[in-house]
């Protein structure tokens, strides 16, 4: 199931649905994706059915909390000349840093040096069990991120990490270190890469969280990103005002957000 959440033509407020195809269908009980995570509750959807070319997709779940991983794919950290870690390097982001699919990353005036990192996404359910996963960006300010030894501000600033656009349950995605993950800056091909290059899998990564934290519905944790960064090229290109980015991993949908 493709879990959603949607604002439909003239529409006031969201609802929750499931996408089916080219269509998203609305839950007829007024359950949010959040209350499907948390009840594991996978009855087909059977309210208003839209095109998704009609509605306007949002964040699937507003997070309580974001996790990211650092240097979690051998050839991105090669590529900025970092030894592999021998345990996951993780980072907190805050709430208002997630965004939309679709809404556009406005770079802090601080900020010189804007980056973009695709990665596959984990989202929680009941219990510590993975629910689903989805598509981010997690947009990163590498001029803070090298003089500040903590990376709140390079990686947790307002709006961030687009994610979505839906939440791919994990029945229907097998093998989730089986996936293809390619990033486009203004139709470039940045990165491609296959979530098998993880230094640290799904498992690993939520054990290790999980020795300290209690994971709950709804937490994301963004599980790394593979190489073809901005700043590893030669030159460096860093994101300006008007670029786009494009990030798709296979089975799981993509995401598009331009830069402001």
């Amino acid at each position: 199931m493709k879990l959603a959440t949607f604002l439909p033509a003239g529409a006031d407020a969201p609802v929750a649905g499931e996408v089916r195809d080219d269509r998203v269908v609305a839950f007829a009980d007024g359950s949010t994706v959040l209350d499907r995570l948390a009840s594991g509750d996978r009855t087909p959807a059977d309210g208003p059915d839209h095109a998704l070319t009609d509605v306007t997709l949002l964040m699937p779940v507003r997070p309580r909390v974001l996790f990211g991983v650092g240097l979690n794919y051998a050839k991105h950290a090669a590529e900025g000349g970092s030894d592999v870690p021998k345990a996951p390097i993780v980072f907190t982001m805050s709430p208002s840093s997630a965004a939309d699919p679709g809404a556009p990353v406005r770079c802090p005036e601080v900020v010189r040096r804007l980056d973009y990192e695709g990665e596959l996404t984990v989202v929680m359910g009941a219990g510590g069990e993975v629910a689903g996963y989805c598509v981010a960006d997690d947009v990163s300010a590498r001029d803070l991120q090298r003089r500040e030894p903590q990376w709140t501000r390079a990686k947790g600033f307002d709006g961030a990490c687009p994610l979505g656009p839906w939440i791919t349950t994990a029945d229907e995605v097998l093998d989730p270190h089986d996936l293809r993950l390619q990033t486009w800056v203004n139709g470039e091909l940045r990165q491609d890469a296959t979530t098998a290059d993880l230094i640290f899998d799904v498992p690993t990564v939520v054990g290790f969280l999980q020795e300290t934290c209690t994971l709950e519905p709804g937490d994301v944790v963004l599980t790394g990103t593979p190489d073809g960064v901005g700043f590893a090229m030669d030159p460096p290109q860093f994101l300006q005002s008007g670029d786009v980015v494009r990030i798709e991993i296979e089975r799981l949908g993509a995401i598009e957000h331009a830069v402001a």
